[in-house]
């Protein structure tokens, strides 16, 4: 990694949680310095703007994501286990998950909605991304006859993460991590008694 990269990397590490917890509007150029120990000639050094952090910013926290729960998963063999092990993650996880702002890829998408357009083709990538990650999971259950061949495992997948986002939504309003537990259950019971053969 080169001098300026690092310095990217630096930056986008130290502010990430930042952007996490009080979004693009909620997150100044002094709260950035702040941070970082930088000057506002370092950071626009390395970024074009603001924007140009926070869709870095945003790209490296729901990879860690990804990360963390791809290697939870990647040490189970069957299929069945890979699924549990995702609601696992994030049982396990919450905690942490909330203490750094809540998840990035739910934060991110609320606030892009409709305030922030130059983040809508990330967002929808990292989700659909996430979606895929799932969606293989079935597919490669159904192929080793763990699964019912009949199912559909992109509508499967998209149910598991709008519970998940759903879960975490609530849970982070009502800071009741038993919401979170309650969607957590209900895939559960989803994957028992409309998956598994």
């Amino acid at each position: 990694m080169s001098k300026a990269e690092q310095t990217r990397q630096f930056i986008i590490e130290k502010t990430a949680v930042l952007f996490n917890k009080n979004g693009f509007s909620g997150t100044s150029l002094s709260d950035m310095t702040a941070a970082t120990g930088l000057t506002k000639g370092s950071i626009y050094g390395n970024f074009e703007n603001k924007e140009e952090v926070m869709i870095a910013v945003f790209k490296h926290s729901s990879a860690e994501l990804a990360k963390n729960a791809d290697r939870a998963v990647s040490v189970e063999t069957s299929a069945y286990n890979k699924l549990i092990a995702y609601i696992k993650f994030y049982r396990n996880n919450w905690i942490a998950i909330s203490e750094t702002g809540g998840c990035p890829m739910l934060n991110a998408a609320t606030e892009t909605d409709d305030a922030l357009p130059f983040m809508k083709s990330t967002v929808q990538h990292a989700f659909a991304s996430w979606n895929k990650r799932l969606e293989r999971i079935i597919e490669f259950g159904i192929e080793q006859h763990e699964f019912r061949p009949d199912i559909n495992s992109k509508e499967y997948a998209t149910t598991f993460l709008m519970l998940i986002e759903g879960g975490i939504l609530l849970s982070k309003v009502t800071n009741k991590p038993k919401n979170l537990y309650l969607a957590l259950d209900r895939i559960l019971k989803i994957i028992n008694e409309e998956i598994v053969k």
